[in-house]
Order: structure tokens, then C-alpha cells, then sequence
């Protein structure tokens, strides 16, 4: 059992360097997101246990502007809501990878997936910008693989914004949202980014997304 566990440690992916760069979560941002979780997910919590990854691109051209965005606990532009939208990580085009909020707290980023799900952001306007990026992509791809192996989170359950509607940990009571989603990370994007985990690994990381039927 010592040798076993010696062969994991050798072969677990390194933490990469994480700038630790908290947005203001506070007493009023908790009771906003616990407020949330129940009117979304029957659930009247701010605490979170990962069980998958959602990757995202900010749309915007520099670090700065998807921060402030974050930060600002205001209604967003799109939903109007509280808890101000937020991403666990932001990965940077020269690669650095800052964190936002810690991995225990619910950060609104997924519209049905916020409940189970870390959110990390990639600045750029495109999906297709990323996977071109040789300094963020490899940073992000550091960054998945690390939270998956820490989070015992399969392949299955990495996945783009785009692709919420189908993962079978989506969950969204108010009827308005059900099948509200974002066009970032598409499926074809994100078999690209899947297989370069797949290459980058020394473990198995299980089988690719079986998507559900969505109803929407």
C-alpha cells in the first residue's frame, strides 16, 4: 500500500503557480449566494464540493476588465441577480493563473452548475484565441489537470460553458433559466481541449462527456 501510494504521488499532477488575487466575499456576498442556491438549487448554501470543472472565456481583451467585473458584487448585465457573477480562476494570456475565490465557496459563473462546479476564465474573445495561446493554454491545462486530480473529477465532468445544458449535474428550479446558457467553449473546442489533457496526463482520466438530452 506505501509503494502504491508512492507511484500516485510520483505521477499526481503538480499544483501550477496560482496568484492568489481575492475578489470581496464577504458576510453580505455569502448571504446573497446562500439566498441564491436556494432559489436555484433547493439548496441553502454557500459551500461548495467540486464535482466538475467549467471552462470559460471572458470576452474581453485584458485581466483587468473580467476582475472588476467579478469583483463588483452588483445584478449582472444578462440574469440581473445577486450574487454578483464571479470565477474561481482567471488564466491570463502570458499565462498566469490568478485565483479569485476560495474552492469551498460557490462562485456564480454557470447558470445550473454553480452548485457542483469550479469555474475558471480565460481572457480572450474567443474559444479558438485560447487553444491558440501557447502560454495560457499550457497554464490552463496545468491548472484542470491539477483540480482534477485534488477533486477525483473525471473527464466526463470537464466541460465548456456551452456545454451545460447536457451535463448530468445540471440543475435549475426557476423555470425562466432552464435552459439558459453561454456560447463559449463549444463541444468541437472542447474535444480539442479534452484530447490535450488526455496527451498531458500520466493517469487515466476516464471517459469523454456522454452529453443528456437537454429538453431545450
Amino acid at each position: 500500500m506505501i509503494a502504491l501510494a508512492l507511484a500516485l504521488a510520483l505521477v499526481a499532477p503538480v499544483r501550477p503557480h496560482i496568484v492568489w488575487k481575492p475578489i470581496p466575499f464577504g458576510a453580505t456576498r455569502i448571504a446573497e449566494t446562500m439566498a441564491y442556491a436556494r432559489r436555484h438549487y433547493g439548496m441553502p448554501t454557500a459551500t461548495l464540493k467540486p464535482r466538475a470543472i467549467v471552462e470559460h472565456v471572458t470576452a474581453t481583451s485584458t485581466f483587468s476588465s473580467a476582475y472588476n467585473t467579478f469583483s463588483a458584487d452588483v445584478p449582472d448585465a444578462e440574469l440581473h441577480e445577486l450574487p454578483g457573477t464571479c470565477a474561481h480562476f482567471i488564466v491570463d494570456r502570458d499565462g498566469t493563473i490568478y485565483q479569485l475565490v476560495r474552492l469551498d465557496r460557490i462562485c456564480r459563473h454557470t447558470v445550473g452548475l454553480n452548485w457542483a462546479a469550479i469555474g475558471i476564465e480565460h481572457v480572450g474573445l474567443s474559444d479558438a484565441q485560447v487553444l491558440g495561446d501557447a502560454a495560457q493554454m499550457r497554464a490552463s491545462l496545468a491548472l484542470t489537470l491539477w483540480l482534477m486530480s485534488r477533486y477525483h473529477i473525471g473527464l466526463a465532468n470537464v466541460i465548456g460553458h456551452n456545454e451545460s445544458l447536457t451535463s448530468p449535474l445540471h440543475k435549475e428550479l426557476y423555470g425562466p433559466w432552464r435552459c439558459q446558457t453561454h456560447a463559449d467553449w463549444r463541444r468541437a473546442d472542447m474535444d480539442v481541449y479534452r484530447a490535450r489533457l488526455v496527451a498531458l496526463s500520466t493517469i487515466p482520466l476516464g471517459p469523454r462527456p456522454r452529453p443528456r438530452p437537454s429538453g431545450c
